[in-house]
């Protein structure tokens, strides 16, 4: 068994989930449902559209990565069809990569939905295309590739539901990152100092792909920030994978 059919069983599992259908309707319904909240709205009508719709593909982005990510190895084990897998030549690597990949098409293509839809969207309200949203959007998906290696590390030593709250926990903690490093570097104690650094440090800043305000408002893009984002998301994809290996690896499945 190759990374290639792992790869393309993992994508046709997850494609058949009834769930994933019902969150990517509902998110495409509510960026539909932006242009008529911006009409009601005071203001820039577009930037209301570009605003809701970006925040309903990093959303519903995120609920798809991690739901579906935490049951990257945890059902296998639960099915109890890890150990048909493990007897067969194929590395518990090559078994964590194709499962990663599977789903990074399958995250990719529920992107590209959410993603089609507002901008079809901002085009019927403006009469003309936004491809600075194509950027935004491609940085989430960087963001959600991260939360599904966050997700599949939990996913092979724990639970399903404790997965769950951990790779939650992580998202929410990822986007209050800046506010810890603030909040660390004026407190005065050393537990109030070094913990909020500590957790900055250690845990992926999520912030750093967050550009809605180059689609929003029309922030000039940095191309030095462009590729320290790329470099921190491949350093982190790498770490995260590499633990997960390490973890998996450890495990007895005989």
């Amino acid at each position: 068994m190759s990374v290639g059919t792992i790869a393309v069983n993992t994508f046709r599992e997850t494609i058949r989930d009834r769930i994933l259908y019902s969150l990517l309707m509902f998110a495409i319904l509510l960026i539909g449902l932006s242009y008529f909240i911006a009409e009601l709205s005071l203001g820039d009508f577009e930037r209301v559209v570009i605003n809701v719709g970006l925040a309903c593909v990093h959303i519903f982005g995120a609920i798809i990565a991690i739901f579906v990510g935490i049951t990257l190895v945890s059902k296998e084990v639960d099915k109890k069809t890890i150990y048909a897998i493990v007897s067969k030549p194929v590395s518990r690597f090559a078994f964590l990569i194709g499962k990663f990949s599977g789903l990074s098409v399958t995250i990719f293509l529920t992107n590209l939905a959410m993603t089609s839809g507002l901008i079809l969207t901002t085009f019927v309200q403006s009469g003309h295309i936004r491809m600075e949203i194509l950027f935004v959007a491609l940085m989430i998906y960087l963001e959600l590739l991260i939360l599904t290696a966050v997700a599949m590390l939990f996913s092979s030593f724990t639970t399903t539901t404790l997965s769950a709250i951990f790779t939650l926990s992580i998202f929410f903690i990822g986007h209050l990152s800046p506010d810890l490093k603030y909040f660390g570097e004026r407190a005065e104690t050393l537990l109030g100092k070094y913990l909020p650094l500590a957790v900055y440090y250690i845990l992926p800043n999520l912030e750093n792909f967050n550009f809605k305000n180059v689609a929003v408002y029309g922030v000039h893009l940095d191309a030095g920030k462009i590729g320290y984002v790329f470099l921190y998301f491949f350093f982190y994809l790498v770490l995260l994978i590499f633990i997960s290996n390490f973890i998996f690896s450890k495990r007895d499945f005989k």
